[in-house]
């Protein structure tokens, strides 16, 4: 293949399907190329498998706080059922995408790909391509972990692709990942345990809320190890045995499976961004604030790929992944909004947040912090759950600067104060929102 093209896009996931589709119904010659199945992280080894095993969780869920008020008889999870319900999802999801890629003039191609020159890239079974601009669109990986025997550890590909559910499972890292398979895991039975490095779990939302999470995960038999340094991992009688340190004393945990939940980095490093004359920071490429390369003004960066302000969530790969084509296609230097962006963690209940930390807000001048713990409210009774609370964080002219969030179906209700944000409301005119009752948006006027 010897041809020249307007783009090629390196990374079928969010942000590089919907660049590739746009550029080329704007008429450009584009390519795309991945060496794993079209559909990235979120659809097939992230977000949405997730969910559909959290599906099942969610139901045991219910039923146990229901019994004794209502509900009777024993709800379990059937682990390989449950697989096959969220295969029905994930399996048809590479196909489905290649055809809509097709269908828009894109030409896709399969195969790891790396850089061969500044404006030049090579694809193994299909030679080199040269191009006018590329996309990087990679996504992410497992962070690399440094102790002995850490190629014992799955990643989350792994576990979400797992045939039956050992019983003892330890979870590496305080994240993301480790809360949310851990929820899951203990719904379905299993003996679970986290271990993590930092004196504080979930860094990144609200501390006071990730304390009540931690309590009710706790309540679900889930064990939390802080400040737990892991020595090494070892097999030892058909199992695993993890010896960590905390403080100045070792200790050693068995267990059927190890998980990787400590984080993840750009997968950048087999794209030979050096014969590109790409430049990295932070682990990613380095763009300006338009996600163009600061190096190679030829190449574009999007998604968890690029060293960006914004959050490694699906919604910014897509909007970078979008914007990054309209700068190409216009040749303009339109740079993202990253207002607003609300994060989830979708453990049962879920905790979410939009904007501000408490901490943050502060540091910028005087604000009006309302905490309320919400376990008492109707919206909780009614489900019997027994931990839940908000956290409205305003400015002195009234505007809603955060919103964090932690109990049942707060992962829908935290796209209220998105918006919120996004337009720049007070919480005088988001009180003044009629909402259907009794539903959980009839809640947020209570918690400013």
């Amino acid at each position: 293949m010897t041809e020249t093209l307007d783009l090629i896009v390196i990374g079928a996931g969010m942000a590089g399907i919907n660049a590739a589709k746009k550029c080329s119904k704007a008429g450009w010659s584009v390519a795309i190329v991945d060496e794993l199945p079209y559909g990235g992280t979120c659809a097939l080894r992230g977000c949405d498998p997730k969910k559909m095993l959290r599906a099942g969780a969610e139901a045991v869920e219910a039923a146990r706080r229901l019994k004794g008020k209502g509900v009777t008889g024993q709800t379990q999870i059937d682990w390989p059922a449950l697989m096959k319900h969220k295969e029905s999802f994930t399996d048809p999801v590479p196909e489905n995408m290649e055809s809509g890629l097709k269908e828009a003039g894109v030409q896709t191609l399969h195969g790891r790909a790396r850089f061969t020159a500044e404006d030049r890239i090579g694809i193994e079974g299909h030679g080199e391509i040269g191009f006018r601009h590329a996309l990087i669109a990679t996504g992410a990986k497992p962070r690399v972990l440094e102790f002995s025997g850490v190629e014992k550890l799955i990643d989350s590909t792994d576990f979400l692709n797992l045939a039956e559910l050992p019983r003892r499972i330890v979870f590496v890292g305080g994240g993301y990942i480790s809360f949310e398979f851990a929820h899951i895991a203990a719904r379905a039975g299993a003996e679970v345990t986290i271990l993590d490095r930092g004196a504080r779990q979930l860094k990144m939302f609200d501390p006071d809320l990730v304390d009540m999470l931690i309590e009710r995960s706790r309540a679900v038999g889930i064990e939390i190890v802080a400040e737990a340094a892991i020595e090494q991992a070892e097999d030892k009688d058909g199992a695993h045995r993890v010896v960590y340190r905390r403080g100045d004393e070792n200790h050693a945990i068995e267990a059927d499976l190890l998980v990787h939940g400590a984080g993840r980095v750009p997968a950048i490093d087999h794209l030979d961004l050096a014969a590109g004359g790409i430049e990295t920071e932070r682990g990613g490429v380095k763009v300006t604030p338009w996600l163009q390369s600061q190096s190679n003004r030829r190449i574009f960066a999007a998604g968890d790929a690029a060293a960006s302000p914004g959050k490694p969530l699906t919604p910014v790969a897509v909007f970078e992944g979008k914007i990054a084509a309209s700068n190409m296609l216009k040749d303009k230097r339109t740079e993202p909004d990253y207002t607003g962006v609300p994060s989830v963690v979708f453990t049962i209940p879920e905790l979410a947040r939009v904007g501000l930390l408490e901490e943050e807000a502060r540091e910028r001048g005087e604000v009006d912090v309302s905490f309320t713990d919400t376990s008492g409210w109707f919206s909780q009774k009614r489900l019997g759950e027994s931990h839940a609370g908000a956290k409205v964080i305003t400015g002195k002219d009234g505007k809603v600067l955060g919103a964090h969030m932690f109990g049942p179906d707060y992962a829908e209700l935290i796209n209220v104060f998105s918006l919120a944000i996004k337009l720049g409301l007070t919480a005088a005119q988001v009180k003044s929102m009629p909402a259907a009752y009794p539903t959980g948006a009839s809640d947020i006027g209570s918690m400013f």
